[in-house]
């Protein structure tokens, strides 16, 4: 099992913290970005998020929390690190024109889906994604909890991942902790996202151990 580290609860020392990630193993960093629409709390813009980590070298996976995310994704190819872009389908009348741009960036492609949401809606677009991001949560806020409804979403993207050998990886993002991690791994997720569980402990190392 892959594991990413976010630090949206962090509040007090994040450069600190985020070199106390970096020398973890984990697979990456997860980098949520909000714009305050889509979800309530605003956070990061590009170059909020190209500061931090200007001297970061672990990969990252950014996920927009924004209503309109095709106007990131040029500045988001400058980056450094950046490996996965990961859009939500709810925040764009046409999906698929956002993938196609992330494409070109020539940066993998994440699609995210809310609790709400049904695999249906994204199976058109699967033969073009790179990660499906599956909120176990409400996005927008740490340190809720698990909605086990998600896991048969994980079970059918699985199915049509073999069934018509698509490439995407599944992780699960939203109320992760030793036990929910186990629950995502035996339903076919490839990563969990690590946030609270990770990050409000003082040994980071220790928590990722317990995700894989």
């Amino acid at each position: 099992m892959k594991v990413a580290v976010s630090f949206l609860k962090i509040k007090d020392d994040l450069e600190g913290a985020l070199k106390k990630i970096e020398v973890t193993d984990c697979d990456y960093i997860h980098v949520d970005m909000m714009d305050g629409i889509f979800v309530p709390s605003l956070n990061y813009s590009v170059a909020d998020i190209r500061k931090l980590f200007k001297n970061i070298n672990k990969k990252l996976d950014v996920h927009m929390m924004c209503s309109s995310p095709n106007k990131y994704i040029k500045d988001f190819a400058k980056v450094p690190n950046l490996e996965y872009l990961t859009l939500h389908f709810e925040a764009h009348r046409k999906p698929i024109d956002v993938i196609n741009m992330i494409r070109h960036a020539k940066l993998k492609v994440g699609i995210a889906i809310n609790p709400e949401t049904k695999v249906h809606k994204i199976i058109p677009m699967l033969a073009h994604i790179d990660q499906v991001l599956v909120m176990s949560v409400k996005p927008g806020e740490g340190g809720q909890a698990f909605l086990p409804e998600v896991l048969y979403k994980i079970e059918t993207l699985k199915e049509v991942r073999e069934q018509n050998h698509y490439h995407y990886i599944i992780s699960v993002d939203g109320g992760i902790n030793r036990e929910t991690a186990l629950l995502c791994k035996e339903a076919g997720a490839d990563m969990v996202i690590g946030g609270s569980f990770v990050c409000m402990q003082e040994n980071f190392q220790k928590q990722i151990d317990q995700l894989r």
